[in-house]
């Protein structure tokens, strides 16, 4: 049986969690009341260094779940997430509406990865 790491771990949750050669995040948010755009950046640069963290990197992606709090924001999120994604290895992925914790979160992204 391998062994159970998790990154980051807090009270309620860990940011990251890697077992049986998979790296599992939470949704990962941009600071509250920026921009689509903005947020989208920098929830794809915590996405970068917690693959990092955890041995893995955004080519090693398997599934990607994205929560808009509106699809009016389908594009200008798409514009930030195509020129990041390694067009070699893009992995499976789903986009949707949601209502997101608070107003000011705009976008919201998890992500599985392999290892390695």
């Amino acid at each position: 049986m391998s062994d159970i790491t998790r990154y980051e771990p807090g009270k309620r949750m860990s940011q990251a969690v890697a077992h049986g050669g998979l790296i599992w995040l939470a949704g990962q948010v941009g600071a509250p009341g920026e921009s689509v755009t903005r947020q989208t950046e920098a929830i794809l640069a915590n996405i970068d260094r917690l693959l990092a963290e955890a041995g893995s990197s955004k080519s090693r992606l398997l599934q990607a779940t994205i929560w808009l709090a509106s699809m009016d924001d389908f594009q200008e999120m798409n514009a930030v997430w195509d020129a990041w994604i390694d067009p070699k290895n893009p992995p499976t992925r789903a986009c949707g509406e949601s209502r997101l914790a608070t107003p000011d979160y705009r976008v919201e992204i998890i992500v599985v990865a392999a290892a390695g």
